[in-house]
C-alpha cells in the first residue's frame, strides 16, 4: 500500500511541476496567441490531474490531509471554472453542467465548514477559509448565471480571475509543502502577486473594451 502512496505522491508532483511552468509560460505568454493557448491547455490538464491524485492521496488511510484535500477540491473548481469560462463569449451557451460545478463547490464548501464541527466538535482553519471562499465563489458563480448578457461581457474576466486563482492555489502548495520562506509569506506571497496581476489584466481589459466603445 505504502508504495502504491509513493508512486500517487511522484504522479502527484510530476503534474504539478509541469502545471506551474506551464502555468507560469501562460502567464508570460501574449494573452490569445498560440503559445498561450498551449501553455494554458497544458497548465489545465496537469493541474486537473494533479490535483485529482492529490484527493485520492488525502484521503488515503494514514495519509489523511486536510490541506491537501482542501486545495485538491479548490484548484479542480477553479480549473473548471476558469477553462469552461472561455465558452461565455458565445452568443449560445448551455449553463446546466456549469451550474452543476457551482453548485457542488457550494455543497462542498458546506461540508469543509462543518465537518470538522460535527465530528471533531470543533472548526479546522485550513478547511474554514477554503471552504468559505468555495462557498462564496459559488454563489457568485450561480448569481451572475442569471445573467447571460452579464457573462458575454465579463468571460474574459472570469477566465483570467479562475485560471489565475487555480495558478495561486498550485503555487501556495509549491511553496508551503517545501517551505521556502517563513509559513506566512509562503501563503501570502502567491496571493499579493496573483491578485496584482488579475487587477492588472482586468484593468487592461476594460481599458480595451472602453476604446472598443468609443470608435464604434
Amino acid at each position: 500500500m505504502e508504495n502504491f502512496i509513493t508512486l500517487l505522491i511522484y504522479i502527484h508532483a510530476f503534474f504539478g511541476g509541469l502545471a506551474l511552468l506551464a502555468g507560469s509560460l501562460a502567464i508570460a505568454s501574449r494573452k490569445g496567441k498560440s503559445l498561450h493557448k498551449a501553455s494554458g491547455r497544458l497548465f489545465y490538464h496537469c493541474m486537473l490531474a494533479s490535483a485529482i491524485v492529490a484527493l485520492i492521496i488525502s484521503v488515503l488511510p494514514g495519509h489523511e490531509n486536510a490541506f491537501l484535500f482542501a486545495i485538491g477540491m479548490f484548484s479542480c473548481y477553479l480549473l473548471l471554472a476558469g477553462y469552461r469560462g472561455l465558452r461565455f463569449k458565445n452568443s449560445t451557451m448551455n449553463l446546466k453542467l456549469d451550474k452543476l460545478i457551482s453548485l457542488s463547490v457550494v455543497l462542498v464548501g458546506l461540508c469543509m465548514v462543518f465537518m470538522p464541527l460535527v465530528f471533531n466538535h470543533g472548526l479546522h482553519i485550513v478547511l474554514l477559509l477554503f471552504g468559505s471562499a468555495a462557498i462564496i465563489f459559488g454563489i457568485r458563480d450561480l448569481r451572475i448565471f442569471n445573467k447571460p448578457e452579464s457573462l458575454r461581457e465579463n468571460w474574459l474576466r472570469i477566465h483570467i480571475g479562475k485560471m489565475t486563482g487555480a495558478y495561486i492555489a498550485s503555487f501556495s502548495a509549491f511553496l508551503v509543502v517545501n517551505q521556502f520562506f517563513h509559513p506566512l509569506v509562503n501563503w501570502l506571497l502567491p496571493s499579493i502577486l496573483g491578485s496584482i496581476f488579475i487587477a492588472y489584466w482586468i484593468r487592461k481589459s476594460n481599458h480595451k473594451k472602453k476604446l472598443e466603445t468609443e470608435i464604434s
